[in-house]
């Protein structure tokens, strides 16, 4: 059946007579003739009383308009909110982040975007590393925002993505100290980390690692393992980097955290560096996406971003901040 046939339909009910309905309706009398004998066909029935000079409805006739109307308001009414969605979805930048970057980095950041943004609305998904390479890889998300190293493993080939660095971080490893804080909260300038890289007299680490589909964990993984002297760890438990962190605080074990993160910790003496600085794992905070064409939002964003780069500032002086 076409929706043609129930505005016909409705247009001769309304206007009792073929001649004026098909004025209205910008058609022959002939052509609305025929338009209503294939609706009264595929129905079964007729709709209309011919015998007279003036057309009525038949009890059918009677029985379906009410239908007719219904059906055609639905549609239209499904017609504007699809288009709606439409809109809106053209309107919505969707980003992916790595759980910590979309407490610590992503509000301030998206805050100070807002000109960049030029009105468009924000869909924000926090997944692991592995997770939001798999959403931008399956064009589910517009942006990944996620720490980054050149020795970082990534299914992001940059022949078919492309990354802006807005800002520097750097991991180091950290252990709750040996010794509680003095008083004040304050640590003792002779305090000493409960763990020590690369581990002394032969007595190997608990090392709190991350959770397999982390990035942070890549790059911490493959730092160590070209590492030389290499670090005695023993790993003991897997998790992502804010349960991580609060353990190496209870004096559970040595871990790597991005500096971002624990420097009020480390101001207190609630964590101390467990090694050097040739420990230490300089990254990036960076934003990816696809080189294919997006929506008219995200490219503008995208834009705005690599030629003013709202909001950049290093992560480090970005906690100072706070």
């Amino acid at each position: 059946m076409d929706l043609v046939w129930l505005e016909d339909f409705l247009a001769i009910a309304e206007e009792g007579g073929f001649s004026r309905a098909a004025e209205r309706r910008h058609v022959t009398q002939p052509a609305l003739s025929r338009r209503i004998k294939s609706l009264e066909e595929w129905l079964g029935t007729q709709l209309f009383e011919r015998s007279t000079h003036t057309i009525t409805l038949t009890s059918a006739g009677e029985s379906f308009r009410p239908v007719a109307e219904d059906v055609l308001r639905r549609v239209l009414v499904g017609r504007e909110e699809a288009l709606e969605v439409a809109r809106l979805k053209a309107e919505t930048i969707t980003f992916v982040a790595t759980h910590s970057l979309s407490q610590t980095f992503f509000p301030e950041w998206i805050r100070n975007s807002d000109g960049a943004r030029d009105g468009s609305a924000v869909q924000l998904v926090a997944s692991n590393f592995a997770g939001c390479e798999k959403l931008l890889l399956d064009a589910q998300a517009h942006f990944m925002l996620a720490h980054y190293h050149p020795s970082l493993v990534s299914r992001l080939d940059m022949d078919r993505f492309q990354r802006i660095d807005l800002a520097t971080d750097v991991l180091i490893p950290i252990s709750a100290p040996a010794a509680k804080p003095g008083r004040g909260g304050r640590r003792s300038k002779s305090a000493q980390p409960r763990y020590a890289l690369p581990g002394a007299s032969g007595a190997p680490l608990p090392y709190l690692a991350y959770h397999p589909g982390s990035g942070v964990g890549r790059l911490v993984t493959s730092f160590l393992a070209a590492k030389d002297p290499t670090a005695w760890l023993v790993p003991g438990f897997a998790a992502p980097v804010m349960l991580l962190i609060d353990m190496a605080r209870e004096g559970r074990g040595v871990t790597w955290a991005p500096m971002s993160l624990v420097r009020a910790d480390l101001d207190t003496g609630r964590l101390l560096r467990a090694g050097g600085g040739e420990w230490d794992i300089p990254i990036n905070v960076s934003l990816f996406r696809t080189r294919a064409r997006m929506t008219r939002a995200a490219e503008t964003f995208w834009n705005s971003v690599r030629k003013g780069r709202p909001g950049v500032k290093s992560a480090a002086s970005a906690s100072r901040a706070r």
